[in-house]
């Protein structure tokens, strides 16, 4: 329950902070900026990782959990309770948005800006991207003190230059609680299954390079 209770209130911490930024930019014309929305994913992250890594690994994505299950089986019996406890906090974050910015009709949630196969590979490379960093810094044990740096500047640098086009998801729980509750589930799938993709081919890559190493 402890695990659970973390990677819930991790990932609400998440879905809260991150697209509230996105919310209160708009709100405000721009105040926070693009910037300031790339940095408070990455913060936010990194505090979380901070918080909560020590109890549950701090997971507050279920792309990554997938990847860790691929990576270690010993990951597989707590993958659905893990991935039950991230929607629930994303979807109880989108919630309160929804609540105290109603006049927002996105809600932050990630919708493509150009193609959606553009859309589509670009999560899969941030993802993979992302998910090599937490499994080479977060398993190794000289540098594992600095996971949540390494994570946490990650999200945020991929947030920067890639946030414009394809909202900068990795992550299937952070997009699916905003657009249910924007009602804007047309591109949705692609959220969910190019993260998954790339987390699981960062586990693969993983996986063989520790192989060789070994």
């Amino acid at each position: 329950m402890k695990k659970f209770a973390a990677e819930l209130i991790g990932t609400f911490a998440l879905v809260f902070c991150g697209t509230g930024a996105i919310v209160i930019n708009d709100l405000s014309n721009g105040a926070v900026t693009q910037l300031g929305v790339a940095i408070t994913f990455g913060l936010i992250v990194t505090a979380m990782i901070y918080a909560f890594g020590g109890i549950s690994g701090a997971h507050i994505n279920p792309a990554v959990s997938i990847g860790f299950a691929i990576a270690d089986k010993k990951n597989k019996k707590a993958l659905l309770p893990y991935i039950l406890a991230q929607l629930i906090g994303a979807l109880i974050a989108s919630a309160t948005i929804k609540i105290l910015f109603s006049e927002h009709e996105g809600l932050g949630a990630t919708v493509p800006a150009g193609a959606w196969h553009q859309t589509f590979i670009l999560e899969i490379i941030l993802t993979y991207i992302l998910m090599l960093v937490i499994l080479f810094v977060g398993q190794n044990k000289d540098v594992r003190q600095f996971t949540g740096i390494a994570v946490g500047a990650t999200v945020g640098l991929e947030a920067l230059f890639a946030g414009p086009i394809t909202g900068a998801s990795m992550n299937p729980a952070r997009s699916i609680a905003p657009a249910l509750f924007s009602g804007d589930i047309n591109v949705l799938w692609i959220y969910i299954l190019a993260p998954i993709i790339g987390a699981v081919l960062a586990s693969i890559t993983w996986n063989l390079m520790k192989s060789n190493a070994d």
